[in-house]
């Protein structure tokens, strides 16, 4: 599962348009076996594990070969390089429908050719993810939403009920409260930086969005209830409640500094591992909300739209994204598929239960980066914004931060 988010707009494709990816060949028909290349984000453990379902693929295959190439954090770059200069791999990961739909085929007409029941196997908030103005581009792999994460013995120590999947937000000020004066710990952890892809669920939690259906943000990122949002997350730091960390809060809540944080599920293993006696709940919610909704970092599977292949590329992304396959991957990434998760028990893990809540209520809410045409620039601004608003030396109110942002 991709974790980062670092937004390549579509011109970095024509601009690496004279640029060649290293130890590409392209799809040939050497030895009888058609080569499909396949290209993944993933490092270490993880591309073990791809290369092991690979190796399963290929060893049932007369016809086929897929060979695994693994970018890691130079993706993004050998990816539009690849589209560039027409040498993209046959499949690969994909989550930024945005920037690359231009070089990747749309796969409706292969998925209507599927039972009719094939779309319905996956959950449905995911089709919306691998999506882009119409066009199906990514069949689902894996997901995270985010949820609240909270330290047991710190709320046990300050005498504190623990969280449930029903708290709001005025809860959790009140816990933070309590706990920064009861231990030496403080309540809350958020981003002082925070992605503004991610950050887009709290104005949805509270009834709004950057954005209208048209890509407008003047009016949207900037309305009462936005602002309301920005400067609830500014008051906690500024009572002391809360602290506003470089990173997403995973350390200092491992270091037991912080007695709760909102992250997706990347931090489960590394807690686990450490024996950290913690807790998962759904976002809180706005008093004046029905629920919370989360943001998720969905990843898919796309054919590029040059590949010479295409049948042969559609088989092998019918096997990644079979039920085989969603449970070989099970541990890197969260099952796409119903009946997996159904078999599995997922939802009766405790851990792994808030996640699929969250993914449930949060379908029908569209990422702004899908609809503002200069997302991009949008972002690195609103970057900007926030740093003012939370960084310690500024306390900048919202209104002013967002000022360069609605120009």
């Amino acid at each position: 599962m991709r974790g980062r988010k670092a937004y390549v707009a579509l011109c970095a494709i024509v601009a690496c348009a004279a640029m060649t990816v290293s130890g590409c060949g392209g799809s040939n028909e050497a030895g009888g076996k058609t080569k499909i290349r396949f290209a993944t984000w993933d490092q270490a453990e993880d591309v073990d594990r791809q290369q092991s379902l690979v190796d399963k693929f290929n060893s049932s295959q007369d016809k086929i070969e897929v060979n695994l190439e693994a970018y890691g954090n130079d993706f993004d770059t050998k990816i539009s390089a690849g589209m560039g200069s027409n040498d993209a791999p046959d499949v690969m990961y994909m989550w930024n429908y945005p920037s690359y739909a231009k070089g990747l085929e749309p796969l409706d007409t292969y998925i209507q050719k599927q039972d009719t029941n094939y779309k319905k196997g996956f959950y449905p908030t995911l089709w919306n993810y691998n999506s882009y103005q119409g066009k199906t581009y990514g069949i689902p792999v894996g997901f995270t939403t985010h949820a609240l994460y909270y330290n047991k013995d710190l709320f046990k120590k300050a005498g504190l009920k623990e969280p449930t999947n029903d708290w709001t937000w005025k809860q959790l000020q009140d816990a933070a409260r309590v706990i920064s004066s009861k231990t030496d710990a403080k309540g809350f952890a958020f981003q002082m930086k925070p992605d503004p892809y991610d950050f887009e669920m709290y104005l949805w939690s509270n009834g709004t969005a950057y954005s209208d259906d048209r890509g407008n943000m003047k009016g949207n990122v900037d309305s009462a209830k936005a602002l309301q949002s920005y400067q609830m997350f500014q008051d906690m730091e500024k009572s002391g409640d809360a602290v506003a960390t470089e990173g997403n809060g995973t350390d200092e809540f491992r270091s037991g500094t912080v007695a709760m944080f909102v992250y997706g599920s990347w931090a489960l293993s590394t807690l686990d591992k450490e024996g950290i006696h913690y807790g998962v709940v759904n976002i809180p919610r706005f008093e004046d909300q029905a629920k919370s909704v989360s943001i998720l970092s969905s990843s898919g599977v796309s054919m590029s739209k040059t590949t010479k292949h295409k049948a042969e590329a559609w088989k092998f992304i019918q096997f990644w994204t079979n039920a085989e396959s969603n449970k070989a991957r099970i541990g890197s990434e969260l099952p796409v598929l119903t009946k997996v998760v159904d078999s599995e028990k997922i939802e009766k893990k405790p851990e792994y239960k808030p996640f699929y809540a969250m993914l449930k209520q949060s379908d029908g809410f569209t990422p702004s980066n899908f609809r503002v045409p200069d997302w991009s620039e949008k972002s690195d601004k609103l970057s900007l914004a926030f740093e003012k608003m939370y960084n310690p030396s500024t306390y900048e109110k919202p209104a002013s931060a967002l000022a360069s942002v609605t120009k």
